[in-house]
């Protein structure tokens, strides 16, 4: 019975064996599209494994995500709130609005998505390179602080109507998470999104292993032509973002000022990360994460990461005889390719 049974299964296990194959065969034939283009005032590359063009689609959605959270674009929601103007809170800008009050609370103000002004006045962001004094500093501080400002009713509610939003620390983030579930909603298994540095990878390359994501050695490199790897992730099917104040500084006075910003201070930091590469299962988390870790410092940061294991963090830093040294998440020991 045993035998007349396998012999009647044979077939059925070779019609399977060989439509795996055809399937598997089928798939690889599928090429990978790349689009390079510009926004946010940056790069994004993006590949993913589809038998159509999706480039107008990815264009579409991105345009969204500009026109929501952009403080440079002159008809985004946000511009529209910080200019205290009446307007309608679409979707885009209440998940990135509640998930940066929430990672707030998360680091005790760490991140806060009030401290453009502060940033300019340091010289980033519009790039006028003054060195604010400690009066200026102090009166920047009264319109900075995440809990002056609350969603009541669906509108934006501040405490001073002074006070700017300016989502540049999770934007990127967010808009590369919003390309992946555009990709997956056409059915796109495969891809890798890249948007100024922060990424959203799911299935394979087209070598058909997993994305290998490198992280950058920080040198002072303001110009970003250096490129020297520290390591390569193996990351697939999550989100990486890294924050780095080795190419985002300037001199004045023969000081060197790094563009993060510690909310509460006013001043720039000075803890010893040079680089926070965050690994998460969204793109916007991890770009806030790695911002907030980069004010906080290694041992708070550690301290935060205790709180959430879902969180991997690859830290580059000054240790006490100022060489650079690695702290990482024991979690991702196991992704580290070299």
């Amino acid at each position: 019975m045993n035998k007349k049974k396998l012999i009647w299964q044979l077939p059925f296990l070779a019609l399977l064996i060989v439509g795996t194959v055809l399937i598997i065969r089928q798939q690889q034939s599928i090429p990978y599209q790349k689009n390079t283009d510009f926004i946010f005032g940056t790069t994004y590359n993006i590949t993913y494994q589809c038998d159509s063009d999706l480039t107008e689609g990815i264009k579409a959605e991105l345009l969204k995500v500009d026109l929501s959270l952009s403080p440079f674009n002159e008809k985004s929601i946000i511009t529209a709130v910080n200019q205290n103007k009446d307007v309608v809170l679409d979707k885009m800008f209440l998940d990135v609005f509640n998930k940066a009050m929430a990672i707030s609370k998360e680091t005790d103000g760490a991140f806060d998505i009030t401290v453009a002004p502060l940033v300019n006045a340091w010289g980033f962001g519009f790039k006028n390179g003054t060195q604010p004094n400690p009066q200026q500093v102090d009166s920047l501080r009264q319109i900075v602080g995440y809990e002056k400002v609350a969603l009541v009713g669906g509108k934006i509610q501040k405490k001073d109507p002074r006070i700017m939003l300016d989502c540049s620390a999770i934007a990127k983030g967010y808009g590369s998470d919003v390309v992946a579930r555009f990709l997956r909603s056409r059915g796109v298994t495969n891809f890798m999104v890249e948007i100024g540095g922060e990424i959203v990878t799911s299935g394979v390359n087209s070598q058909r292993v997993p994305w290998k994501i490198g992280v950058t050695r920080p040198t002072d490199d303001s110009l970003s032509v250096s490129g020297e790897i520290q390591t390569v992730l193996n990351v697939t099917d999550k989100a990486m973002a890294t924050s780095g104040n080795y190419r985002n500084f300037y001199y004045k006075g023969g000081k060197k000022f790094a563009h993060t910003i510690d909310p509460k201070t006013g001043y720039p930091v000075q803890h010893s990360i040079l680089s926070a590469t965050v690994i998460a299962n969204d793109c916007a988390t991890a770009d806030a994460y790695a911002t907030s870790f980069m004010v906080m410092g290694l041992e708070k940061a550690q301290q935060v990461l205790e709180r959430h294991p879902e969180l991997m963090a690859y830290f580059i830093y000054n240790d006490d005889k100022g060489e650079n040294a690695v702290w990482f998440s024991p979690s991702l020991k196991s992704k580290i390719v070299e």
